[in-house]
């Protein structure tokens, strides 16, 4: 149950005074994410902070008015000029001792105006001054009031992000009768920390961020705006800890043998493990060799090696009579997986399997029947490895490939299948340090640095759309000298929306000039249709690819040695990175070409300098993070990665370190939230929708 002192906090909006059913709509749209089931609460307004603020503290005479900047005048009101038609504004000319300004009016009525600012009357008034025809007017001006109410005039005042059709006003007046509402909420904060750090009670921040006084009042760095982004992150590491917290509980076990299966397999391997890769698995074995449950995740750049260290564990599994599942996010992925352990799982004695929701009828009931018996040490698949029917003899390890298509929540579900399988989560998207902590804060990590021996270094040029022509010219070249292509274009079809090249026009348009050569994958397409134009392009059948993002992620011709990616500014640093990793895989000298749409803007012209500089995926996502913001960092909202609301992983990473730390800490004291800071920290939980993880707290 939801504490009660926070029921103020999650009644509906609408039933705050002056909020109807059209004005709850609009706020819906405006606080909500999209899809959002429930409508706005009280809570969601009280965080919905400013992102600027007006500042009429500045004083000024007519004729010393800087132009275009918001200046506050006193002026004695002279005479109204209404336009000579509708068309026309209405003047009202007004003067103080340097001048006379003229204050303009746009479709406003006559009487409302005589109201607003009498004839004869001294007024404050606000706005910008510009100057028209030689002479200073100001156009709809932002605030106005008698001299005798200039104590009244707000002088610093927040601005919010907006929505169509709702007004400032009618905002902040929403705000306001939120802050109302507002319940004493309990102190979560370890007291010595909140000192440390200058943060303020939790009610005096959100008042301070509502109500400015000074621009540093709403700054990302100031005492008020960090109080509250380290509340959220704390509520995010603590609902991770207590993920973690869970899936440690169940008793493990010690996996791992004499190493022969282990040696086998490294036999077996045409090369010799990098030191970044033994080091990787060295962690990865002595946290199989635990009595309690792994939680690893391994995060290594585009081609750095991470297959092979899971087939180290997987062998390690296997020695102990223990099965491997290893999860792959698309069918074109678990396929490439299986293909390219096999080789190596026969000669290490290891039996392997493939299993995706392609498979059916006598088939498949052969598959699960040799899993079910334990004749089966790796089953590679997408998410049929976990659908009801597959049960496993004995499964150990888990081993998830780009956890991030996955999600948080999904882990859990995902070891279920065994006696408290050790779980290993593999990355190829480079991630800062303080995104791995948000999306996997409750795993241990192992960084794989480095590429593997022979991996050559990939030419990277950025080219204007205009030349299209040339590269065209220069992929049949390519062609010709016996080199494999891929022509990557964001989109599958033209949309109204956006004028990219679509994935089907570029495969018409290439085909006539190059021939049937040239082949197509697009998301659109079926399992079959993608598998057999990959087959086809890795084979040789056809020499140049033209596919939309689905290549993304790991798929492996060795001999594609150049890659063309269209529209390159419109894709994200870590995207065209991993894009980029296609080719270098094989002995050739390979290059990436971006193609582009001038003009650049800043950060489209930053993107590119920084991919064409640098191939370190880590050092590119950092610079991401800082471009972008996090986002879209991990490919799109819906990636298990959640959004924050108040924190900014790139502003506020620090607190993040912290924020992790206090949840580890506190769990390690107080494992059930039980003593005062901990029913404290239950408040936060619930504040900060993670209901699941105070689920987890009862569940035990």
């Amino acid at each position: 149950m939801r504490p009660s002192v926070l029921d103020p906090l999650f009644a509906p909006a609408s039933s705050l005074p002056g909020i109807g059913p059209k004005l709850a709509g609009l706020l819906d749209t405006l606080l909500l994410p999209a899809g959002s089931q429930s409508g706005a609460r009280v809570r969601d307004l009280l965080f919905h902070l400013p992102s600027g603020i007006v500042d009429r503290r500045r004083r000024a005479e007519i004729a010393t008015a800087p132009e275009g900047t918001l200046v506050t005048l006193e002026l004695r009101i002279d005479r109204h000029q209404p336009g000579a038609t509708r068309a026309q504004p209405t003047r009202v000319f007004a003067h103080d001792e340097t001048g006379e300004i003229a204050l303009t009016y746009f479709r406003a009525q006559s009487a409302w105006l005589e109201k607003l600012l009498p004839a004869g009357e001294t007024m404050i008034v606000s706005g910008k001054v510009e100057w028209f025809n030689g002479r200073p007017q100001m156009v709809h001006p932002d605030f106005v009031a008698p001299l005798a109410e200039a104590e009244t005039l707000p002088l610093v005042e927040p601005v919010y992000p907006m929505t169509a059709g709702l007004s400032a006003k009618v905002l902040r007046k929403a705000i306001e009768a939120a802050q109302e509402r507002s319940p004493e909420l309990p102190q979560w904060l370890d007291p010595e920390m909140a000192r440390r750090h200058a943060f303020p009670p939790v009610g005096e921040a959100v008042a301070r961020l509502h109500a400015p006084r000074d621009p540093a009042d709403i700054a990302l760095d100031g005492p008020a705006w960090k109080r509250l982004a380290y509340d959220e992150l704390l509520a995010s590491q603590l609902a991770l800890a207590l993920s973690r917290q869970r899936m440690k509980k169940a008793p493990g076990r010690a996996l791992g043998g004499d190493g022969a299966r282990r040696e086998a397999a490294r036999a077996a391997l045409p090369f010799a493990l990098t030191e970044g890769q033994e080091k990787a698995v060295a962690e990865i074995l002595a946290d199989m060799g635990r009595e309690e449950r792994m939680l690893r995740l391994l995060q290594g750049d585009v081609g750095a090696g991470k297959t092979v260290v899971a087939l180290m564990a997987m062998a390690a599994a296997a020695e102990s009579g223990a099965q491997s599942a290893l999860l792959a996010p698309t069918e074109i992925l678990a396929r490439q997986h299986h293909a390219g352990l096999s080789r190596w799982c026969e000669a290490a004695g290891l039996s392997i399997v493939l299993l995706t929701g392609r498979d059916s009828g006598r088939a498949r009931a052969e598959k699960l029947q040799r899993i079910a018996d334990g004749e089966v040490d790796i089953v590679v698949g997408t998410h049929a490895l976990f659908q009801d029917d597959v049960a496993y003899h004995d499964l150990g390890l888990v081993v998830v490939d780009e956890q991030h298509r996955f999600g948080v929540h999904q882990r859990l579900s995902l070891t279920r299948k065994g006696r408290a399988p050790d779980l290993l989560v593999m990355t190829a998207t480079p991630i800062p340090r303080t995104l791995v902590l948000a999306a996997f804060g409750d795993m241990d990590v192992s960084r794989l640095e480095g590429k593997p021996a022979g991996r050559k270094p990939i030419a990277t040029v950025a080219v204007p759309m205009e030349r299209m022509g040339d590269i065209v010219e220069r992929a049949r070249k390519a062609i010709e000298a016996g080199d494999k292509l891929y022509w990557v274009c964001p989109l599958v079809e033209e949309s109204d929306k956006s004028e990219l090249t679509a994935a089907q026009e570029r495969f018409e348009h290439l085909r006539k000039v190059l021939g049937d050569v040239v082949g197509l994958v697009h998301g659109r397409m079926s399992g079959e249709e993608k598998d057999a134009a990959m087959a086809d392009f890795k084979s040789g059948r056809t020499r140049i690819v033209v596919a939309t993002t689905v290549i993304e992620v790991g798929v492996d011709v060795p001999d594609a040695s150049i890659i063309v990616i269209e529209h390159a500014e419109r894709f994200g640093l870590s995207q065209l990175h991993q894009l980029r990793g296609r080719v270098g895989r094989g002995d050739k000298a390979s290059s990436c070409v971006l193609l582009y749409r001038g003009p650049l803007g800043e950060t489209a012209r930053a993107r590119l300098e920084v991919i064409r500089d640098s191939e370190d995926g880590f050092r590119i996502a950092e610079e991401d993070l800082k471009l972008r913001g996090e986002g879209d960092l991990l490919g799109t909202r819906q990636s298990g990665m959640q959004a924050f609301r108040i924190a900014s992983l790139a502003d506020h990473a620090e607190l993040m370190e912290i924020a992790r730390d206090d949840a580890r800490l506190t769990l390690t004291r107080d494992p059930e939230l039980k003593s005062e800071r901990g029913e404290a920290l239950r408040v936060l939980l619930y504040l900060f929708g993670k209901d699941e993880a105070v689920r987890l707290l009862r569940a035990g």
